[in-house]
């Protein structure tokens, strides 16, 4: 997998029952939590649905980017299980029985594995290296950066975290990014746009973030930064000095548990 200077992720998530609305995606915050535990951030969730020519084009877009992409749906036996033939598709490699997998079934099932259609669990695109499954030891596979894995929480999140700490450990600096915010009682946005552009162009280095919202008629924004951890904990405060000169109070947010 890819080392040295630390890439950006990215979320596909496969399934007509997500884009139908029969399921709700759960995948998304977790990734999100578990990135931002180790440093790192997600630069974009695409939803796919269950047809083959959809999923292996975007597959294709997404092995042309050059982001770290997990992919979580699909890879099961079953027809609508397309997922490892479109990541094939996509690679131009043929799929191929991986030994090792083949041995992880065996161990699981019994020699020979029976019904044989369960080998097509472990049929994945030729170079392949496998993901650990700790639920039922049916493993996923990674290929050019890619992770995929099932549709279940259960395993995909220990599989996720496995990726990042075994493919990606020397990317991971909790002190890289932060995010720090504070909520504006009473302003607009139109309020504070001159506040935002002297603040960001003071600060380049951090990602500015203006969230307005109105409950009961009332106004207020959320103004957030984003970045070094030393950066931001040096900004905040003249963030909050510049919106008191405006006349308007301002509280400290707790972002654990303001976005639940």
């Amino acid at each position: 997998m890819t080392a040295g200077k630390p890439g950006g992720f990215g979320l596909v998530v496969i399934g007509d029952e997500l884009l139908s609305g029969k399921r709700q995606d759960r995948h998304f915050p977790h990734l999100v939590g578990l990135l931002a535990e180790r440093g790192l951030e997600l630069r974009w969730v695409r939803f796919v649905s269950d047809e083959p020519a959809l999923i292996t084009q975007t597959l294709r877009e997404t092995l042309a980017g050059p982001d770290v992409v997990f992919s979580c749906g699909g890879i099961g036996a079953t027809p609508d299980d397309r997922t490892r033939q479109c990541a094939a598709a996509a690679l131009e490699r043929p799929l191929q029985f991986h030994p090792e997998g083949v041995a992880v079934l065996e161990e699981r099932f019994g020699r020979p594995v029976e019904p044989a259609h369960r080998l097509h669990l472990v049929e994945f695109p030729e170079g392949a290296v496998l993901i650990p499954n700790p639920v039922n030891q049916v493993p996923g596979f990674s290929v050019a950066d890619h992770h995929f894995m099932p549709g279940f929480p259960s395993m995909a999140w220990p599989m996720m975290a496995w990726v990042l700490d075994h493919h990606y450990a020397a990317w991971h600096d909790p002190e890289r990014l932060t995010e720090a915010a504070i909520a504006v009682a009473g302003a607009r946005e139109s309020d504070v746009i001159p506040l935002l552009e002297r603040f960001e162009a003071a600060h380049p280095a951090l990602r500015l973030s203006c969230l307005p919202s109105v409950r009961a008629g009332e106004f207020s924004l959320e103004l957030g930064l984003r970045g070094a951890r030393a950066a931001v904990a040096e900004a905040m405060p003249a963030l909050q000095s510049e919106v008191t000169g405006l006349g308007f109070d301002w509280q400290p947010v707790d972002l654990r548990s303001a976005h639940e």
